[in-house]
Parts: C-alpha cells; structure tokens; sequence
C-alpha cells in the first residue's frame, strides 16, 4: 500500500521569520510563490494547520485554482478553541473541515463548543494517543489514512511544523525564502531537541529555484 505523504510548507524571511512581532504575516512572500500555494493544495488530499493560524490569520484554506475541488480542510486544535465565526466555521457546508481535538476534555463549556462546531458543519474527531504534551499526530495520520486520503499539506503555524519535524512525520519540505529581514518575530521551526550538527535533519534531496523575487528549496527528508 502506497505510503501517506506529508508536505511541509512556509513562507519565510531571510532570517527565519515567519510572521512579524504583532503576527502580521501577510504576505511574506510574493505573488508567485502565492500562486504554488495554491498550486500545492490542488495537489493534497488534505490542508492543515494548527489552531494558532486560524486564529491569528482566519486562513480560508480553499484552493482557488480554477477546477480545483479543494482539499480536506484539518485544523489541529487540541483544546477545540475554533471560533464558530472563523471564515473556516463559516465555509464548512461548502469545503469540508474536520478539527482533531484532545480526548477526553472537560472543561467548561466543551461541549457546548463541539455542538456549535457540529452545527456549522465541521466534524470532530477526538485523538486519545501521545504523551500529553500535545495532539498525536501519528494517530491524526491513521485517521486521515483510514479515510482513503494519501496526502497532507501542513501549512503551518511554527508549532505544528516543528512537531512534525520533530516526531519525523514529513515526507518533503517546500520553504519559501523571501528577500526581507524581520528581525525579532516568530520563528519558523523550534526546538528540535538538536544539540550537534551530526543531530540536524539533512535531506535526501535538495533543490532550490527562483520565483520572482524569493527562493523556493523543496527538501525530500
């Protein structure tokens, strides 16, 4: 059976940035890096980002390409914090959305979440595996697997990138590198738990190319 296939992908500044101190991260890069957004999506069974981008940014997460059916929409939101009024929430009749939550949640007013969430559309799907520390992501991957889906495009935020490059869970890295400085802001991969160079993920295959202005690397791990 072919093997699930997990594509990472962001845009960045020069040094690393990929979104300025107040969050601003629209746009970094340019419009036709934009466009293979897009382009890339159309190519997935499934997008996904983490709770932190939808509510920083408020992403559609469609595929506007002409033709193009869009993708499964997944938001990994381990404390089902997906606000009802989110543009996600809002579009769910017409672009399927699935949240992968933390099970057994019970604080006050989970549930009363989940059915506004149901209501709109959108289907939850509680993950009880991992540590603790945050969303199993492996069991994320099964369930997606499990439902005839083949690929995901993980667009981010920084903390979801970095846990799946942490746990080992991607496939191939497209980075976008734009011609700007940031400065202080949010980086786009944290802490890998890497100490010595020897430790440093290091692909199978490397290749970069221009897009206008920024620089595209596309990384098989």
């Amino acid at each position: 059976m072919k093997k699930f296939f997990v594509t990472l992908t962001y845009a960045q500044s020069l040094d690393g940035r990929i979104a300025a101190r107040s969050g601003e991260s629209q746009w970094i890069s340019g419009p036709e890096t934009l466009e293979l957004a897009q382009e890339l999506r159309g190519s997935h069974d499934a997008v996904a980002v983490g709770i932190g981008t939808v509510l920083r940014d408020d992403p559609l997460l469609t595929c506007r390409l002409p033709g193009c059916r869009g993708p499964l929409r997944v938001v990994f939101d381990s404390r089902l914090r997906l606000p009802p009024g989110s543009r996600i929430a809002a579009t769910s009749r017409d672009s399927a959305t699935l949240i992968f939550c933390r099970a057994g949640l019970d604080d006050e007013g989970f549930s009363g979440r989940r059915e506004d969430l149901l209501r709109a559309g959108i289907e939850v799907v509680e993950l009880s595996g991992g540590d603790g520390t945050g969303l199993p992501l492996e069991e994320g991957l099964r369930e997606l697997e499990r439902r005839g889906l083949g690929s995901l495009l993980v667009e981010g935020g920084a903390a979801l990138l970095t846990a799946f490059l942490r746990a080992r869970l991607a496939d191939r890295v497209i980075a976008v590198t734009a011609p700007l400085i940031i400065g202080q802001g949010v980086e786009a991969v944290g802490d890998l738990g890497v100490t010595r160079l020897a430790e440093a993920l290091r692909p199978a295959r490397a290749e970069c190319r221009m897009m206008g202005r920024d620089s595209v690397w596309e990384l098989d791990l």
